[in-house]
């Protein structure tokens, strides 16, 4: 490996115009990790909330965004079993996966599904990592049940049909335009609902009301999710892009019984992710490698167009998976 790479950093808390191209050491590997040689990173949420100074990187964590990559396998720390130099992998990262090499926990690594390529394979780790341990850990979905999806056409709500989808159960969906809508259909979608002309809480209301909720809207969705819940239905929370604060009568949770949890991937200790790596690996990657899940992709920038692949993440044009060509 070379001493320097290319990177992208920070260089304040702002808008897409603060990601500047720069130069910055080569990581080494730590006990029990791996440096990749990076390919592909994949841009997701939190990084743009990073970048504007609301979502600051773990204590020890790069602080250059990105928080999933794929590549090939450059050095291995000492430690580390069943991944060697070489391998082609994708990985969940703590940080620094807009860079030309980056560090990370090997048991992070997971091989790249027979028939991806690299660049499909970027857009896995963020949105598998969070959709599985949301919706089938946390939340308990199961066959049969009905299970609502917020933004839908998202790198997650197109994650979590699929796999909701695949494991039984019934999938609705809310998006915000027409296009959006045939995307979560063509997905396995029941339904899908453009939040602009119809209310989901009514929609949900007459099927019976919805099991589960994957929610990352927040806001006034809170206290519309409650209502359109089933009894004992689950409402998990995984970000808040219209705020975290708001009013609601808990007297409802009480009637139906509701249980109303969240989480947050990246302050999730080694060995947690560590335990969802080998969940998705069991569970999830024979299904992308038989062809039956697969990560619908949007657009691609160069690593020094990080700036514009923000614009075009926040302008919520976007349906499926945005990534930075590195290597």
């Amino acid at each position: 490996m070379t001493e320097m790479m290319r990177a992208v950093e920070i260089t304040k808390p702002g808008g897409p115009d603060v990601l500047q191209l720069a130069k910055r050491p080569v990581p080494q590997p730590g006990h029990g990790e791996v440096v990749i040689k990076v390919a592909y990173a994949g841009v997701n949420r939190p990084d743009a909330l990073q970048r504007a100074g609301a979502y600051d990187p773990p204590k020890g964590a790069s602080d250059l965004p990105g928080l999933e990559a794929s590549g090939e396998v450059a050095a291995v720390g000492a430690g580390v079993t069943g991944v060697a130099a070489g391998d082609q992998v994708c990985a969940l990262l703590p940080g620094g996966g807009y860079a030309e090499y980056v560090a990370t926990p090997a048991a992070h690594c997971l091989p790249v599904p027979a028939g991806l390529d690299l660049k499909q394979a970027a857009c896995l780790p963020e949105t598998f990592f969070t959709v599985w341990s949301n919706v089938f850990s946390r939340g308990g979905l199961k066959a049969g049940e009905r299970f609502l999806v917020h933004g839908g056409s998202s790198g997650i709500g197109t994650t979590a049909i699929q796999l909701a989808r695949e494991f039984g159960a019934r999938v609705f969906a809310t998006a915000g335009s027409d296009e959006k809508c045939q995307a979560c259909l063509d997905l396995g979608a029941e339904r899908a609902i453009n939040y602009r002309d119809e209310d989901f809480v009514q929609v949900l209301r007459d099927e019976g009301g919805a099991d589960l909720v994957l929610d990352m809207v927040g806001g006034d969705y809170i206290p519309r999710n409650v209502k359109a819940m089933a009894e004992d239905g689950r409402l998990v929370q995984i970000a808040f892009l219209q705020g975290p604060k708001v009013e609601l009568n808990f007297a409802l949770m009480m009637v139906k019984r509701l249980t109303l949890t969240g989480s947050t991937l990246r302050p999730q200790s080694d060995l947690a992710k560590a335990r969802i790596a080998q969940d998705l690996r069991e569970a999830v990657w024979p299904l992308i490698a038989a062809g039956k899940v697969a990560p619908v992709m949007d657009s691609e920038f160069a690593l020094e167009e990080a700036a514009a692949a923000h614009a075009r993440m926040e302008s919520s044009g976007h349906i499926g998976k945005i990534v930075l060509k590195v290597g």
